[in-house]
């Protein structure tokens, strides 16, 4: 992907939020655009005047948890969250800037105060107006000491808010921070005005955030029947104009089986991670059309180190050389993917993959196994130390098969060199509760990052994030924390990419991840659906402009 130069502060603006963990894997080489026929010839022909009306019935195989951005870190909470809120920021298809509620955002020229117009005239859906007073509650929540979700990272350099007037405010930070424009400037705006008496401590499990959602966004909540489906409706002030469809139905199904089934009974209109291994199948489908491209993700075996098993570097790059990524890719997905070696996509900027790399070796994950004081001293095929076994549980989220059968993939890889790993299936919102902090119950995990166009490792492998955020498997380097709190100082795009380039390489000799993957994506949708475009991040990008051709 070209970028076009301009100033850092422009090009490193990014889509609503900057991670979560993904429920579903996608995966085509080449980028699509447009509508196809079923012979692959391109349609060009004009859609016409959106027409409005109808329901879109999106599946989804990953249940939500909440609906505050502040808090949530899955991506089907961050689905209905982007139907619901609006953010200051937002971004187009090549990762340029777009303002959504802001009207202007200045810098200032030591980059430490940051000056937001406001637009006039937007209203919640509850009929109050939108002004500074929103901006300046959000961004106060995760300042409080009583903050006890995973995004307060994002929030450190920040030192004052600052209503100017109804439709100024201004951010102060404590040091320069390149991710805070493109990232904390677009966190969803909540409503001061609903939420202003809520003790902090509270606020992250009040029924706000369940039952009862308000924001600016083009769609209204109407319902939440937990692991059925989440109802939202148009909004019909929406500030950039009323969504042309009525309503989205956003269905929880069991597995990509039935997912595939139910596209197929005309159940569900719109999958996004539809597998490669089932996109032929889908593409045969009456009334169906696909779009694909590159997923700004990647997918991963990620290592509890606070599990003894998993604290030594050696043990780590072992497992990496004991596993067989091509034949991942090519078995499992049927070659749609690309073998990953850093946690950044192909698509951003500051991509990078001169790193040490582990590729696939047995005798050489024996060796350093053999190293770190691993052997099989009663011959049962297990290799042990100190008396304890080396065997651990592999978890993943069901209804993912991709990941269902990587993780049976794995089991039989790693028993080559002596290890057990088990499979464990879980649900999706029980996974994410089960790994996440304070639990952190799990061994190793199978699981993808959705990334921000915006490049910066530290809210997941820097140290300062293992209690409290979503650096879960504990992975800690002292060296890497401070290159990763140097990075984030530096506002020049080019010293950026420099710096990230010893980041890459550290975190992956130090292979708190075995990098599985970076997976396309594919999205099923009714062949007269119109106004889609694609975007690498965000399956429902300017959802409130897309129709029904009837």
């Amino acid at each position: 992907m070209k970028l076009r130069k301009t100033s850092w502060l422009v090009i490193s603006l990014t889509l609503i939020l900057s991670l979560f963990l993904t429920a579903c894997a996608g995966n085509t080489p080449e980028k699509t655009t447009g509508t196809t026929d079923k012979d692959g010839t391109k349609n060009e022909e004009a859609a016409g005047e959106p027409q409005k009306g109808g329901d879109l019935i999106i599946g989804s195989t990953g249940s939500p948890t909440l609906f505050n951005s502040l808090y949530s870190t899955d991506t089907a909470s961050s689905d209905i969250e982007s139907f619901i809120y609006d953010g200051l920021v937002t971004s187009d298809t090549e990762f340029n800037p777009t303002f959504s509620m802001a009207e202007d955002i200045k810098a200032s020229e030591d980059g430490l105060t940051y000056t937001a117009k406001l637009k006039k005239g937007i209203k919640w859906h509850d009929g109050e107006e939108f002004t500074a007073d929103d901006v300046v509650f959000t961004f106060m929540i995760p300042k409080n000491p009583d903050y006890v979700g995973e995004r307060g990272s994002n929030f450190e350099s920040l030192e004052k808010v600052t209503k100017i007037d109804d439709y100024t405010v201004e951010f102060k930070l404590s040091k320069r921070d390149a991710s805070f424009y493109p990232v904390t400037l677009s966190y969803f705006i909540l409503p001061e005005h609903i939420l202003k008496d809520v003790p902090v401590a509270e606020l992250g499990e009040h029924e706000f955030n369940t039952k009862s959602p308000i924001g600016t966004g083009p769609f209204k909540f109407v319902e939440w029947k937990d692991g059925e489906y989440v109802k939202v409706e148009a909004f019909d002030d929406y500030f950039k104009g009323r969504p042309n469809l009525d309503s989205l139905t956003y269905k929880i199904v069991p597995d990509m089986d039935a997912m595939i089934a139910q596209i197929q009974a005309g159940d569900i209109d719109f999958a996004a991670g539809v597998p490669g291994t089932d996109i032929e199948t889908v593409k045969s489908f009456p009334g169906v059309k696909v779009e694909s491209g590159l997923a700004l993700s990647y997918t991963y075996l990620g290592y509890n180190q606070k599990n003894d098993l998993f604290k030594d570097k050696k043990v780590r790059q072992a497992l990496t050389h004991a596993i067989d990524r091509e034949a991942i890719v090519n078995s499992v997905m049927n070659g749609d993917g690309k073998v990953a070696d850093v946690p950044e996509s192909p698509l951003s900027f500051a991509y990078n993959d001169d790193v040490p790399k582990f590729g696939y070796d047995v005798e050489k994950a024996k060796s350093l196994l053999a190293e770190a004081g691993w052997k099989d001293t009663d011959g049962d095929g297990i290799l042990d130390k100190d008396g304890k076994k080396f065997s651990f549980t592999v978890k993943t989220n069901q209804g993912n098969k991709v990941r269902e059968d990587i993780v049976v993939v794995l089991q039989e890889q790693l028993k080559n060199v002596g290890i057990e790993a088990k499979p464990e299936i879980v649900e999706w919102s029980a996974f994410i509760e089960q790994i996440s902090a304070p639990n952190w119950n799990y061994d190793a995990l199978v699981l993808g990052w959705s990334l921000s166009t915006f490049p910066d490792q530290y809210d997941i492998f820097h140290s300062s994030q293992m209690k409290e955020g979503l650096n879960f498997v504990w992975y800690s380097n002292p060296e890497a924390d401070k290159l990763m709190e140097e990075a984030k100082q530096i506002l020049d795009q080019d010293e950026y990419k420099k710096a990230y380039a010893d980041i890459y390489k550290m975190i992956a000799e130090d292979q708190p991840y075995t990098f599985l993957y970076y997976p396309n994506v594919h999205r099923v949708m009714p062949e007269n659906l119109q106004g889609y475009v694609f975007h690498a991040k965000d399956d429902y990008y300017e959802i409130y402009k897309w129709w029904l051709k009837k």
